[in-house]
């Protein structure tokens, strides 16, 4: 009972860092059509919010690794909640200038402190209590990643979106200070939400400070000889699971980024009416999809169950692209559900038989999530070039394909020549 106890706290506190990182990046369909509004970008350059947040993920990945290794967990998480606080306070004096490079800088900042959280807190929470209960622990822990997902659209279109939006010859007719204070207005609306991120983070670093964590000393004799390198890629069931994880990160991040855009494009719904949707209807049937889909696999191999998933994730995307009005995007909302499986699907596969190098295949599979960074941007390029973000849809369609493969064929295990 005592050991229990002892356990508690520090799961509980761990477990939060969870909901941190999928707010971070449930956010971003936020952000985008407002920074859209308030700094006046084309679709391309409000994609770069996505590259920000996927860029620090890819850059910090390897750093953040090699500072928890020389300084500990519990320092490594508390260093990534510090950077996850400046990030969140830069918001603030960005939101005054309404000078969007610095709202990139905010967010990449951000992104930084949440890699030292990813990094530190799947493999910390499995330490944190009965080695036999590990696996149980990571799945609710988990969770909360879904709890993050659904909440983070649903609050920003409460506190971030003003539902304030005019037409482009509207703000045409508006004088010099009119379109100056109108976009302050916008900008503005950011301040408090995340003053109230940063301050939440700061009471979380102080209790991670004065809880006193369980120490943990590494196995050496398991990575013994290990060393990073593209040798690894001689099993080409990793090397399509990387490729596969490119693009399905990408097909994620795009759907979402521009399903506002996209709800408005097709039916002229309202800004925070498609917010809710997102995070009401297809966030929460992506959180739902992972517990109907840990069930499936009891009965259907997850390779197979994989592919289905993608041909299905196809055909509503056809639609999507295809049709009109309520029918496009509800097609759309439905994709999430079978999107909840593809990540950890493909990364279970990908590991799966390669021993001692398991640690070094999860690296490359950790950073192949820059795909998140360049799928928005070639949809926003699209969307620009042609007046449609219905059209540049058709680029997470394609990304399918290249999970549709690695469920079809793949994942089996063999040597590459």
């Amino acid at each position: 009972m005592q050991t229990r106890n002892k356990y508690l706290l520090p799961f509980i506190l761990v477990t939060s860092l969870f909901f941190f990182w999928a707010f971070l990046h449930n956010l971003n369909p936020i952000l985008i059509p407002h920074l859209k509004k308030a700094c006046q970008l084309s679709d391309l350059q409000s994609a770069f919010i996505d590259s920000a947040v996927y860029f620090g993920y890819f850059l910090i990945a390897v750093p953040a690794g090699l500072f928890i290794h020389r300084f500990g967990y519990k320092k490594g998480i508390v260093f990534g909640l510090i950077l996850y606080a400046i990030g969140a306070l830069l918001f603030i004096p960005a939101a005054s200038t309404r000078e969007y490079f610095f709202f990139l800088t905010a967010l990449f900042i951000i992104a930084s402190g949440a890699t030292f959280l990813e990094t530190v807190a799947n493999p910390y929470i499995t330490i944190l209590g009965d080695p036999a209960t590990a696996e149980q622990r990571l799945n609710f822990a988990q969770s909360f990643n879904g709890v993050g997902a659904v909440l983070a659209p649903i609050l920003g279109s409460k506190f971030i979106l003003s539902g304030i939006e005019h037409s482009k010859e509207e703000l045409q007719q508006m004088s010099p200070d009119q379109l100056n204070n109108y976009l302050n207005f916008e900008s503005s609306t950011v301040k408090v939400p995340y003053l109230i991120m940063a301050c939440v983070i700061i009471v979380v670093i102080i209790l991670f400070i004065i809880t006193k964590l369980p120490e943990v000393k590494e196995d050496d004799s398991l990575t013994h000889g290990t060393k990073f390198s593209l040798k690894i890629f001689q099993y080409s069931h990793l090397k399509w699971a990387v490729i596969a994880q490119f693009f399905y990160v990408g097909a994620q991040v795009g759907m979402g980024s521009f399903f506002i855009r996209f709800s408005r494009y097709v039916m002229n719904l309202p800004e925070k009416e498609a917010a809710y949707r997102w995070g009401y209807i297809a966030m929460l049937g992506f959180m739902l999809g992972r517990f109907a889909g840990t069930f499936l696999m009891r009965y259907i191999k997850p390779a197979r169950l994989l592919s289905l998933y993608a041909v299905i994730n196809i055909l509503l995307l056809i639609i999507g692209v295809t049709a009109d009005g309520a029918v496009a995007v509800n097609s759309v909302m439905a994709a999430p559900f079978f999107m909840s499986i593809m990540f950890p699907t493909i990364f279970a596969l990908g590991i799966k038989g390669l021993g001692e190098e398991t640690k070094i295949a999860s690296s490359f599979l950790v950073m192949s999530i820059i795909g998140g960074a360049f799928t928005p941007m070639l949809m926003g390029w699209i969307s620009d070039v042609t007046g449609s973000i219905q059209v540049a849809y058709i680029v997470p369609l394609l990304c399918f394909l290249a999970v549709l493969y690695y469920g079809w064929k793949g994942y089996k295990i063999k040597m590459a020549k």
